[in-house]
C-alpha cells in the first residue's frame, strides 16, 4: 500500500492521459441531472468531485451509494456507474435500472460485468488498470469523472492545469509530505479520531475516515461545517482525552467557516488537548485537494505499521461478500 500512496502522483498523470485520450461515443446533449453511482474506493471520487462541482453545474449532481437509484432517474438523466472491479452488487443493480428507464450512461471500471454489459450495451466505457484495491485507484477513476463532465460540456477543461499544477507540486514535496504525515501519525496513535473540514472539502474528509478504516483498521468519524455547529458541537461535553480531533483547513475556506472553526477549537480544548490542524498546499481547488488526499492516505498507512497491521487486508469484507453470495 506504501508503494500504492507514493505513486498517487503518477497515477493521477495516467489518470489524465486516459481520460483525454477516450473517445466517447455518446452524443453530447443536455440532461436535467447527473447521478453518480459507485460504492466505497469506487464511489469516493464522486463524492469530492460533487464538492467541486456545486458552484459550477446548473443541474443536480448527486452521488449514490446504494442499490436503487433514485425515482427521479429518467431518459433526461446521465448515470455515471463507477466500479472499479466491474462487479460490485449494489452497482450493478443500480446501472440495470439506468438501463430500464433509459438514461445515458457512462462506465468507469477495470473490467468485470460492468465492461461486459457495457460492450454489450454500447455504452461508453472508459478502462483503467486493474488488479489494485479500489481505494488506491481514487487518481485513475475520479479524472475519470471529470472527463465525462467535460464531455457533456457540463463543465470546462481547467481541471486539466489544475491537476498537472498538484501532480507537479505533489512530487516536488514528496519527502516533506511525508514527514509532516509521520509526525500526525504519531500523535493519532492509539486514540480515536475525530475529522472536521468545510463543507466544500467533506468529500477529502469521507477519504480520510474511510482510508483510516481500511488502511489503520480504525474507528473513527467526520463532520462538516457548519453543518455540525447544528448538532455535534452540542455533544463535546464529557472528557474525551482518549479522542484527537483533525481539522482539514484552506485558505479560501468561507470566512464564516473559518471563524467557527476557531470557536470550535475553543470548545474542543475544554474536553481533550489532542488537536490536530492540517492546512492544504496550492491555489486551486484541486492542488489544495489532492495535497490533503496525499498527506492523509499516508497517514493512514503510517498509523497501519504503527499498529503492526497490514494497511492492504480488509478479510472482514472479504468475508462480508463471501457471506453474501452463499445467500
Amino acid at each position: 500500500m506504501k508503494k500504492l500512496v507514493l505513486e498517487f502522483s503518477t497515477q493521477l498523470q495516467e489518470g489524465l492521459i486516459i481520460g483525454k485520450g477516450h473517445r466517447f461515443v455518446t452524443p453530447v446533449s443536455e440532461f436535467s441531472n447527473v447521478v453518480v453511482t459507485g460504492l466505497g474506493g469506487s464511489g469516493i471520487g464522486g463524492s469530492i468531485v460533487q464538492n467541486y462541482v456545486f458552484d459550477k453545474l446548473n443541474v443536480p449532481f448527486i452521488v449514490n451509494k446504494d442499490y436503487s437509484l433514485p425515482s427521479f432517474v429518467n431518459k433526461n438523466s446521465l448515470v455515471i456507474v463507477c466500479s472499479y472491479s466491474g462487479n460490485t452488487e449494489e452497482t450493478l443493480e443500480a446501472l440495470n435500472q439506468a438501463i430500464k428507464v433509459k438514461a445515458t450512461i457512462v462506465c468507469i471500471t477495470s473490467g468485470g460485468k460492468v465492461a461486459e454489459i457495457a460492450k454489450k450495451k454500447g455504452f461508453d466505457c472508459i478502462l483503467v488498470p486493474a488488479g489494485m484495491p479500489p481505494r488506491s485507484c481514487l487518481g485513475y477513476s475520479l479524472i475519470q469523472i471529470l472527463y465525462t463532465l467535460n464531455h457533456f460540456t457540463l463543465i470546462d477543461n481547467k481541471f486539466e492545469k489544475e491537476m498537472t499544477a498538484a501532480v507537479k507540486e505533489m512530487k516536488a514535496k514528496e519527502k516533506d509530505t511525508q514527514k509532516k504525515a509521520k509526525a500526525i501519525a504519531k500523535k493519532i496513535l492509539g486514540k480515536l479520531p475525530i475529522i472536521y473540514s468545510a463543507s466544500t472539502y467533506e468529500g477529502v474528509a469521507i477519504r480520510f475516515r474511510q482510508q483510516l478504516n481500511e488502511n489503520s483498521k480504525m474507528l473513527c468519524w467526520h463532520g462538516a461545517i457548519p453543518e455540525m455547529n447544528h448538532n455535534e458541537l452540542v455533544g463535546w461535553r464529557d472528557d474525551a482525552k482518549d479522542k484527537v480531533v483533525i481539522i482539514l483547513r484552506n485558505d479560501d475556506d468561507y470566512v464564516r467557516v473559518q471563524t467557527r472553526m476557531e470557536i470550535n477549537k475553543k470548545v474542543f480544548k475544554k474536553h481533550t488537548p489532542n488537536i490536530i490542524e492540517i492546512f492544504s498546499e496550492g491555489k486551486s481547488y484541486w492542488e489544495k485537494a489532492m495535497y490533503l488526499i496525499h498527506i492523509t492516505d499516508w497517514i493512514s498507512v503510517i498509523l497501519a505499521d504503527l499498529r503492526e497491521l497490514d494497511a492492504t487486508e480488509v478479510k472482514v469484507i472479504d468475508f462480508l461478500k463471501g457471506s453474501l453470495a452463499k445467500s
